[in-house]
């Protein structure tokens, strides 16, 4: 009979040895003393709930902490971080794809997002559009349309009343977009709005929804408020996850992290819709006064948010791709959209022409 070494004997009797547990910072470009570092808290929340923590840990650092919020994403593709919260539309200046991953001018709601993200084709362009910076990108939350300008001294109703003014917006198209409505485009951190309202180095400012915009005290420093947010009429976050540290994972955990930004992304659009609501009573108490502009006046800026996102596609063949896709859900997804209503999801907008944009993407 063969004798069994003492190494072998325990090996046998313990099993093989556990791995170490993968250990995460993650950080973000939210400070917690805005809102929308909420819908981080609650991903990291709900991984912990899936992932024991012998498995994986992610210590959770707000925006500011670590790194400046415009090199977080820079921290993640190095591998300094391995994981970053995200609004994707900060990084259109390496690639103007990152732009329609985050919002759209007058074009996709929420349901939109997640529609075409979970069925229509969309989280594999976050892939390929992120994949190129050596990231994974899991989106995890969703907002409908952003407030609209808040302004100092002057409510803009028309928009001849946006000529001359100098607004903080964030956004290639949006910017490219108010140009073209006769405004011109100041870009700032978050961070950075509220004393420029108060010192008067804007006219006015967009941020994100009511409640975020309440959280930022913009009522304390702004009487008028236009809605709606045409500008960006949805927007998308979620969590860049550098690739080594996503490949060290085991796919189980894997699959885990999918499931709890899925599990967010719901939560997400339920709690910012209930927020944005109790806000906008906030405001109306704060004693801002509220102005719309009118369905003709929302057509027109519909028009020029076409020509501004053919204009950037033409530009990036990549944008075009993801644009090219969004579009042809439109179109699909339009067909029952406008059959069920006005029990529908949305609008189907008068958008721009997909063969176009197609063309710019070939």
């Amino acid at each position: 009979m063969k004798a069994f070494s003492t190494p072998a004997v325990l090996a046998l009797t313990l099993g093989a040895a556990p791995a170490l547990a993968e250990n995460w910072t993650m950080t973000s470009v939210w400070p917690s003393s805005l809102e929308l570092i909420e819908i981080d808290r609650k991903w990291v929340e709900t991984v912990n709930a899936l992932v024991d923590d012998e498995v994986l840990t992610i210590e959770f650092f707000e925006g500011g902490s670590l790194v400046p919020a415009g090199e977080v994403f820079g921290a993640v593709e190095s591998g300094t971080v391995q994981a970053g919260a995200d609004w994707p539309g900060y990084w259109a200046g390496r690639d103007a794809a990152f732009s329609p991953l985050a919002t759209t001018s007058s074009l996709f709601n929420a349901v939109d997002y997640i529609n075409w993200i979970r069925e229509w084709g969309g989280q594999e362009l976050y892939d390929e559009v992120y994949g190129k910076f050596g990231m994974v990108y899991l989106p995890y939350g969703v907002t409908n349309n952003e407030s609209g300008f808040r302004t100092v001294d002057k409510p803009i109703s028309t928009i001849e009343d946006l000529q001359g003014m100098r607004l903080r917006l964030s956004g290639l198209e949006q910017g490219r977009l108010l140009e073209k409505l006769g405004g011109s485009q100041v870009s700032m951190a978050g961070g950075e709005i509220y004393q420029s309202l108060e010192r008067g180095v804007v006219d006015g400012a967009e941020f994100s929804t009511p409640n975020v915009d309440f959280s930022g005290g913009f009522q304390q420093v702004t009487k008028y408020w236009s809605t709606p947010g045409w500008h960006q009429s949805s927007s998308v976050f979620g969590v860049m996850i550098n690739k080594a540290s996503w490949d060290a994972l085991d796919e189980d955990t894997q699959q885990r992290l999918r499931v709890a930004a899925d599990a967010t992304m719901l939560w997400s659009l339920s709690f910012t819709e209930r927020r944005a609501t109790e806000a906008y009573a906030q405001f109306q108490e704060a004693g801002t006064e509220i102005t719309r502009m009118d369905d003709a006046a929302l057509e027109q800026i519909q028009q020029l948010a076409n020509q501004t996102i053919q204009e950037v596609a033409c530009e990036n063949p990549t944008a075009a791709k993801v644009y090219a896709s969004q579009l042809r859900y439109l179109e699909n997804y339009g067909t029952w959209r406008e059959a069920s209503a006005p029990f529908n999801l949305g609008r189907s907008p008068n958008g721009p022409d997909l063969a176009a944009i197609e063309a710019c993407a070939n």
